[in-house]
């Protein structure tokens, strides 16, 4: 559906070379029909130039987008205006038409297509029911919630039938439980129409939610890219562990590791990571029921993932020397990741 081959955009400052700005830089993906793709970074990473440029708002300096079999960076005028009608965006700050109803904000595209005005008002009416906005279709934007804001975005996006949907940040202006209750909804339109969603954020949240596959971006380039489970599993790049541990290590694990540390000298502080199945296990019981050691459980936190379950524990274990040697053998066996935090 989606094809980028060795590109990159630079942004000219000044004069000299050494003025410009290498926004985008020689990236290649493939991005499958039907897949909720996620592309996360944090500011100045790339990734708002990177999206922008699958609709053509902005031309890379070099290399090809492709986009449901046509190539976005090389047409222009009217051949890139129809080739836009498969691609829509929503936005984070909505950027809806403040003067313009509900139903006149879905409607506009509609208008400029010029389609018909019975059937312009059965595709709206169909929109409408889409997104759950039933009842709110004469309110103006200044009456909406900002969660309701973004379902009459995403229900614009959807007028012209596109076969692509770019969300830029969609979810940043929201608050956690409407910002869950808007990916449920693009993962509930990614089902019924077989959308390719291509999101970027900045929050391992959203990623995780409803990504199919993710890749992280830090300095222009795509430093790691994968299935969101694995990507969880096995981060490689610092900036990658660091987005996983959003939603993995409550931010006060540190803290309280530290604190154990000092007050329990003995024995070892330990990294659990379970992945799928092993995420179920009542390892902690086998542990106590087979080993002659202390279990004391620290911290710990389970995540689902589209693909299934994602979590890590902190245990403090103490005992004899080679009771511990033999119970890090049996979590092993368990395939269940272990990280000795200290090795007294």
């Amino acid at each position: 559906m989606i094809t980028l081959s060795n590109v990159s955009k630079i942004f000219k400052s000044g004069l000299k070379a050494k003025d410009s700005i290498v926004a985008v830089d020689d990236i290649s993906l493939t991005i499958d029909e039907g897949e909720i793709f996620g592309v996360i970074g944090y500011s100045g990473a790339g990734k708002s130039t990177l999206i922008r440029m699958l609709n053509g708002l902005e031309t890379p300096s070099s290399g090809s987008v492709v986009v449901a079999g046509k190539e976005v960076s090389k047409i222009k005028g009217s051949s890139l205006r129809k080739a836009r009608h498969e691609i829509s965006m929503i936005f984070q700050h909505f950027n809806l038409l403040w003067s313009r109803t509900v139903r006149e904000n879905i409607a506009f595209p509609l208008e400029i297509t010029g389609l018909p005005k019975e059937e312009r008002r059965q595709r709206v009416n169909e929109l409408i029911k889409l997104v759950g906005l039933e009842g709110r279709e004469d309110a103006y934007p200044s009456q909406l919630s900002g969660g309701q804001k973004q379902r009459v975005g995403i229900a614009r996006a959807l007028a012209n039938n596109p076969k692509v949907l770019l969300c830029d940040e969609a979810t940043s202006a929201l608050d956690p439980q409407t910002t869950d209750s808007i990916l449920e909804l693009l993962v509930d339109i990614n089902k019924r129409l077989g959308l390719t969603i291509v999101l970027i954020t900045h929050e391992m949240h959203v990623i995780r939610k409803i990504c199919n596959r993710v890749a992280v971006m830090e300095a222009g380039k795509v430093v790691e890219i994968g299935p969101v489970l694995n990507v969880f599993k096995n981060p490689e790049q610092p900036i990658t562990k660091r987005f996983v541990q959003q939603v993995t290590e409550p931010e006060e694990t540190k803290e309280t590791v530290e604190h154990l540390l000092d007050r329990f000298p003995d024995g070892e502080v330990i990294q659990l990571t379970f992945v799928g199945e092993s995420a179920e296990n009542p390892l902690i019981t086998q542990l106590i029921r087979n080993f002659k050691l202390d279990v004391n459980i620290v911290q710990g936190k389970i995540s689902q993932t589209r693909d299934g379950s994602y979590g890590t524990l902190f245990i403090h274990i103490d005992g004899p020397a080679e009771e511990i040697d033999h119970a890090l053998e049996f979590i092993k066996q368990q395939q269940v990741g272990v990280e000795v935090i200290s090795n007294d």
